[in-house]
């Protein structure tokens, strides 16, 4: 073993030490001589290795030369006979491997691993074989590829192991060499030694991952009980889970294929097993209370375990059943508040939030005693996701929602880190828009914390939250102290975020405006320009002056009315702006985000450029669009958002409603979020749906919507329609719309509605999902490298007759429009009087598969177009999908 660095003085024994401190690298290149001594000392020689593994791991860069030199003189250790310090080279050698253009470099290693690789030394063999996978290339595997194969079903499991894990790796380069070696794998797949077991299914399966009947027949095979170790076992119940999702059969509809064998696991002897089983079924789409069942008791039974590894692995897949199946887990509660006092503090915290969401309203008060106990010995991370919980245990039981804001609010005052405050305010945010009676208390716990929060991002938060909630308040009056407090005690960015709030409350109540007129003076005087900037322009505003042409709604559409405009495009206006007469305009600010080009690295023997599923920049909606809909429930377990389309509107402007829609495609599913806003001021609209006539698209199912419950005077809301899409490639659809609600009408002098309302519809405009709603556009930089490395293997040419067209633009503008694909280098524009034109497309389509198309076109008689479709993609279904649609359109 290495001496220790630095000596350990006697009064520093129970301190804890690095061996590697105050290395340096120019000592440790050194005593690198030492690999060059007649004699060599092989423990000696082990620890200068170990230093320098130490260094390149902790981000030490060498130069050419000092790599260059550290690798001849680790060469010359291969004459040494000492297995530990031919352990060491093996390691030395991947972590210094010589490039293709060192040609001495390469074939000294080279053949000497190869020599090694045929030694009759197993240790030897298998690390040659991982070294040498390591640093060859395409040519020098073919020539090796007779001894990695013997390798494969050599009696040695090292040797095995070591040529299965290479085939793994060479798989993502070489995939051609590493296909011819099916034969060995299958026969690798029977071995007795675990580990050889477990890694050549791995590879067997990546062999054949994108041949969904090899995959198949596979798990058929391997189900009926030729797999003896439990490592290889987890990854067939994993293999055998994703055969029934691509099924797309469920108990309903008819016997899931293989589910036995998942049942079965569940009675096997290894813990990790059963676990991963129990997992599996769990996580089955449509999964039923009868197929929940046994999954759930040997669950159970782990929470009882000794070992805190199972402990952890079954409350945390209850956990997750306790997201969809709450009366499921119910049986378990018992056994899991035993947990609560778990020396694990993750198994602990899982334990609670579990128990949280499964539990009745009659435990909720005595959960929170267990928790306030708890809270103090957690960290911040664990931490949020108890307020998650009781969070959403609050939605559950509205009526609990005192006690739960008040344990929110006391946690609140206490120590934490941002996120862990930040997890807190949202959730207190969610509770007083989801729950009216919360609102109040909700707003004073807000008011008592920004008395004393160090956070600026919280505070502005929480003051921009005050200036839209608390006018609408009972007594507006009360927050005014807490907000100007800001103003005198906090940072000039807190400061002028309180301005802003204070002038919300006096435009819209009209009793607070002299006080509000005497605080805003105030602040004329502060010392930072931008406090005294908008403290000026509210002073303005609020004053009504006739003679700048300023009406309160022109005051409350400034205060509160939404930034249209993307903040990114905003923002490069401005800075391309140049100061003149003409004052900046808003209104020509693009409102549409541009994509971002991906950046493409080509480097030989490499995978193919990639493409990036969301072409859209930092500032994209898509990230806001996912969160809100996964904020609802019954959307929430569609899975990935594939793509959401521009708003399209429903409705003419000017009138009474303004309605669009955008629409949401997932794998399986189609979401309408219909936006709706409410331009007559005399009426309050409830219960506000859209109903969706499928007569013209009879092969979407309506699954699932979401009403809104209010929808007040200029104030947007959501509904949400959710379709399930049929099976295979997608379809198109027309859908006719008709918005319903209850109307009520408002008392101008009050502002409160009547209690009785009308039952009311408006008719919208039709709306249809069409073939380009399914493509993402993904440009590229680079098309014909794309072209090149997607391959012909999925390739399909055919010719259409686009028929009489005005001009070849139009031509060629049209086809752009059916498949909803990102032009790319410039090639949608046609230059003028031109007879012929390729345009080049890109994109993703849905299931993230990559398209590129390219477009021939030509003046086939008078005006006549004649168009050659070529499509390459990563699947040959999709490719003829693309020919479809272009027929069809």
């Amino acid at each position: 073993m290495a001496q220790p660095l630095v000596k350990k003085d006697d009064d520093q024994e129970d301190e804890e030490y690095s061996p590697f401190l105050g290395i340096e690298k120019g000592s440790v290149l050194q005593e690198a001589r030492v690999f060059n001594d007649p004699q060599l000392d092989a423990r000696r020689c082990s620890q200068v290795i170990t230093k320098l593994l130490y260094l390149l791991n902790q981000g030490e860069t060498f130069t050419k030369i000092e790599a260059t030199e550290v690798f001849f003189a680790v060469t010359k250790l291969f004459q040494s006979k000492d297995t530990g310090l031919r352990r060491m080279v093996y390691l030395m050698i991947k972590e210094i491997s010589p490039s293709s253009d060192e040609v001495m470099q390469v074939i000294i290693v080279t053949s000497s691993l190869m020599k090694d690789m045929n030694s009759k030394t197993d240790m030897y063999r298998a690390n040659a074989i991982r070294v040498l996978c390591r640093i060859t290339d395409g040519t020098l595997l073919t020539q090796i590829e007779r001894y990695l194969k013997q390798a494969i079903v050599d009696k040695n499991p090292v040797v095995a192991s070591a040529a299965l894990v290479s085939g793994i790796h060479l798989l993502q380069t070489n995939p051609e060499i590493v296909k011819r070696w099916s034969n060995e794998v299958q026969e690798a797949v029977q071995s007795r030694a675990a580990l050889v077991q477990f890694h050549a299914l791995a590879l067997l399966h990546q062999i054949r991952q994108n041949d969904r009947l090899a995959v198949s027949k596979l798990v058929s095979s391997l189900t009926r009980g030729s797999v003896r170790s439990s490592l290889a076992q987890c990854l067939l119940i994993r293999y055998t889970s994703q055969v029934i999702r691509e099924s797309g059969t469920n108990s309903q509809s008819g016997d899931r294929p293989f589910f036995d064998h998942l049942e079965a696991c569940l009675r096997h002897k290894a813990d990790m097993v059963i676990i991963e089983a129990a997992r599996a079924i769990t996580e089955l789409s449509g999964v039923t209370s009868r197929e929940l069942t046994p999954a759930i008791t040997v669950l159970q039974l782990f929470l009882s375990s000794s070992k805190p590894v199972i402990r952890f692995a079954a409350v945390r897949t209850l956990n997750k059943v306790a997201m969809t199946h709450p009366l499921a887990v119910t049986n378990c509660n018992i056994d899991m508040e035993s947990l609560i006092s778990d020396q694990n503090r993750s198994i602990a915290t899982l334990a609670i939030t579990t128990l949280l969401k499964t539990g009745n309203e009659s435990s909720v008060d005595r959960l929170m005693k267990q928790i306030s106990n708890f809270m103090s010995d957690i960290a911040d991370e664990f931490k949020i996701v108890v307020v998650e919980a009781i969070r959403s245990l609050c939605l559950k039981f509205p009526l609990k929602h005192r006690s739960l804001m008040n344990f929110l609010s006391n946690i609140l005052r206490e120590e934490g880190g941002f996120e862990y405050k930040k997890a807190i305010i949202d959730s207190i945010v969610i509770l007083i828009r989801d729950i009216p009676e919360a609102k109040e208390p909700g707003l004073f716990h807000l008011c008592e914390f920004i008395e004393d929060c160090e956070f600026t991002y919280l505070s502005t938060q929480i003051l921009h939250f005050l200036g839209k909630e608390g006018p609408k308040t009972s007594d507006p009056s009360k927050y005014i102290r807490y907000i100007y407090n800001r103003v005198i005690l906090e940072n000039a960015t807190v400061r002028a975020a309180a301005v802003s709030t204070l002038a919300k409350f006096g435009s819209m109540v009209e009793l607070l405006k002299p006080r509000i007129f005497v605080l805003l003076r105030r602040c004329l005087f502060d010392t930072d320009d931008e406090v005294r900037d908008r403290a000026t322009l509210y002073i303005n505003m609020l004053a009504g002056d006739s003679s700048v042409g300023k009406t309160d709604k022109d005051v409350k559409e400034f205060l509160f009315g939404p930034l249209d405009v993307p903040l990114a495009n905003l923002e490069t206006s401005l800075q391309s702006y140049e100061s003149s007469e003409e004052p900046f305009d808003i209104s020509a600010v693009p409102k549409e985000v541009k994509p971002q080009p991906l950046t493409e690295k080509k480097a030989p023997g490499k995978k193919p450029p990639s493409f990036a599923v969301s072409a859209n920049g930092p500032t994209s909606p898509v990230d806001a669009y996912e969160k809100l809909l996964s904020s609802i429930p019954e959307i929430s377990n569609y899975g990935q958002l594939f793509k959401s389309s521009t708003p399209v509107e429903l409705t003419e402007a000017e009138t009474e409603y303004a309605v669009n829609v955008v629409k949401h495609i997932f794998n399986g599913h189609v979401v309408f979020q219909f936006n709706c806003t409410n331009t007559i001021p005399e009426q309050l609209l409830e219960n506000v749906i859209v109903t969706v006539d499928t007569s013209e698209a009879e092969e979407f199912a309506e699954v699932a919507s979401k009403p809104l419950k209010t929808l007040p005077y200029d104030s947007p809301g959501q509904t949400f329609v959710a379709f399930e899409k049929p099976d295979g490639l997608p379809s198109n659809g027309r859908f006719s719309n008709m918005l319903k609600f209850i109307v009520k009408e408002v008392d101008p002098s009050t502002g409160e509605a009547e209690e009785d309302g009308v039952d009311d519809e408006y008719q919208l405009e039709d709306l249809e999902v069409t073939a380009a709603d399914y493509m993402l556009k993904v440009p590229v930089l680079n098309f014909k490298n794309a072209w090149d490395s997607m391959g012909p293997d999925c390739e399909r040419v055919d010719e259409y007759g686009l028929g009489v067209r005005e001009s070849l633009g139009e031509a060629v503008s049209a086809v752009i429009n059916i498949l909803g694909m990102q032009p790319c280098e410039g090639t949608d524009v046609v230059p003028n009087n031109s007879r012929s034109h390729t345009c080049l497309l890109s994109g993703v389509f849905i299931g993230n598969v990559k398209v590129l198309v390219r477009l021939s076109f030509g003046i086939d008689g008078p005006k006549q177009v004649a168009m050659k479709l070529a499509v390459r993609s990563e699947d040959a279904a999709i490719s003829d999908a693309i020919h479809e649609i272009v027929a069809n359109g």
